[in-house]
């Protein structure tokens, strides 16, 4: 260590310096690695349930490790923990380099991610592909690289960044996980396995998240939980005639519709259950009126609309940004995201199904409790079905965690306050911006349960078009360098 006093704020040449190598090492050695990880259909267990024999998610992940072990960070430690039937996990450890940093009581940061990815879904662009990794225009495409492959060696990169400048910093954790896309069950027995091992934590850093633009920093303020299942619906043990049969033979998707309507308005898209819903926090609320101010109508334009009925595009549920904000973030939502029993067009004959099922995807607002809507929705589903059919609702979490619980961030400490805007501004040229997503990272509730005083940096590169999950997704390089540099300031600063 040089004589720089290792609590001293990150000065504009060092913050310069810090950009610098992040940019270097992007363009060196991360986009290469990425190229390489891209290519591999690593799948979640829910969307593979061969993973293990397939061994995709062991190639990511000692891809992952490999490169972590040859960045030659002094006093790193790198561990792939592998408990009994779960997916592994990648641990590692970083000695603090300022004075007092690894005694006991000292404040460790802890930095997350995760390299399991989404199906492969269709749509993408011709010469664009799920495994077809494609560099053009600062943009890299292919499925997996900014949920989340990205994070891991954009941390590592952070703490090099602050190192290689002589910057002091507190020790660093790391716990990179493989089945958050499947709803994270594996990953609180290795929270407990390791609870020892990772010290006081005094800030978490998730390098899961969203950004309203790529025009600033965008801290997550609170994330959505999630409920998902297949709602299956039975009349018959084969299909037939449907000249024969219909009239008499009730049809599963009517009676499906008819279930569902006990959930949903269909007119509106109100989920009906009030127990679904919760009161929004005042400061909620006013940061959103601040970020519907900072993005105006590109909270609903960055969608992907299809022409409408009049040659116009479709309209989403709201035009004005704020309830627009407030919807995506705080409100419960249904979608249907996948359909068994029908055949394709193709296929279809004058045949009565037996059955319909449909995989149900129910975003809850951050307070509400994801088992207990889990087993709300079970029996509101369920319980006195149209013809006594037979009627399933069957959630995809292992028992005892149906539903996963969204997250609400703790009152922001006064120095990340700082912290978030003097990175921005250093990096991007404006102030720190403050978005709720409406996605779901497990990990936030678990963490902030175990660790309640600790303080969370919830941030990531899924900005505007960057269709996470979808068809064509990508990660912008050019704000995954800046951000790289702006969590290296912010931990520099964790007190």
């Amino acid at each position: 260590m040089n004589a720089r006093d290792p609590y001293m704020p990150v000065q504009a040449d060092e913050a310069e310096a810090l950009g610098r190598f992040a940019g270097r090492v992007w363009d060196d050695e991360i986009v290469p690695a990425l190229t390489s990880y891209i290519a591999v259909p690593a799948k979640s267990p829910m969307f593979d349930a061969d993973w293990a024999r397939n061994g995709f998610i062991e190639h990511v992940v000692r891809e992952a490790a490999a490169w972590v072990e040859k960045q030659n960070i002094a006093g790193l430690k790198i561990e792939v923990i592998r408990l009994q039937g779960r997916t592994p996990v990648i641990f590692f450890d970083v000695p603090a380099t300022r004075p007092g940093g690894n005694d006991a009581g000292a404040a460790t940061v802890c930095l997350y991610g995760h390299l399991d990815k989404q199906p492969e879904f269709n749509g993408w662009k011709s010469g664009f592909g799920p495994w077809t990794p494609r560099y053009e225009g600062g943009l890299l495409y292919g499925r997996g690289g900014a949920d989340d492959g990205y994070a891991i060696y954009a941390a590592i990169t952070a703490i090099q960044a602050l190192d290689r400048q002589g910057i002091a910093r507190p020790r660093c954790v790391g716990i990179v996980e493989t089945c958050e896309e499947s709803g994270s069950p594996d990953l609180p027995f290795y929270i407990d396995a390791l609870s020892e091992r990772l010290g006081k934590i005094g800030l978490v850093v998730c390098l899961d998240s969203g950004a309203g633009n790529y025009d600033q920093l965008w801290l997550t303020t609170s994330l959505r939980g999630v409920v998902s299942g297949t709602l299956k619906v039975e009349i018959l043990t084969e299909g037939v005639h449907s000249g024969d049969a219909s009239g008499l033979v009730p049809s599963s998707f009517r009676v499906l519709r008819q279930v569902l309507e006990r959930l949903e308005d269909a007119k509106t898209g109100r989920l009906l259950p009030e127990s679904l819903h919760c009161a929004i926090p005042a400061d909620r609320l006013e940061q959103a009126k601040v970020t519907a101010q900072i993005l105006g109508d590109e909270v609903w334009r960055r969608f992907p609309w299809a022409c409408g009925a009049d040659g116009g595009p479709t309209l989403p549920t709201t035009t004005d940004p704020l309830e627009a904000l407030i919807t995506r973030t705080w409100r419960p939502t249904l979608s249907v995201t996948g359909v068994d029993g029908m055949p394709a067009l193709r296929d279809a004959g004058n045949v009565l199904r037996p059955y319909t099922a449909f995989k149900l995807s129910l975003r809850i607002p951050p307070l509400v409790d994801g088992n207990e809507a889990a087993q709300s929705i079970k029996k509101l589903l369920e319980d006195n079905a149209p013809y006594n059919a037979k009627v399933t609702f069957n959630a995809d979490g292992r028992v005892g965690a149906a539903g996963a619980t969204g997250w609400n961030a703790p009152t922001l400490a006064p120095w990340l306050t700082s912290a978030l805007d003097a990175a921005s501004n250093a990096h991007f040229g404006a102030p720190c911006g403050y978005v709720g997503q409406g996605g779901t990272i497990p990990l936030m509730s678990m963490l902030q349960k175990s660790f309640p005083a600790s303080q969370m940096m919830v941030c990531g590169v899924l900005g505007p078009k960057s269709n996470a999950h979808g068809p064509n997704e990508f990660l912008h390089v050019p704000y995954g360098k800046k951000l790289t540099a702006a969590v290296a300031q912010v931990m520099a600063a964790c007190p």
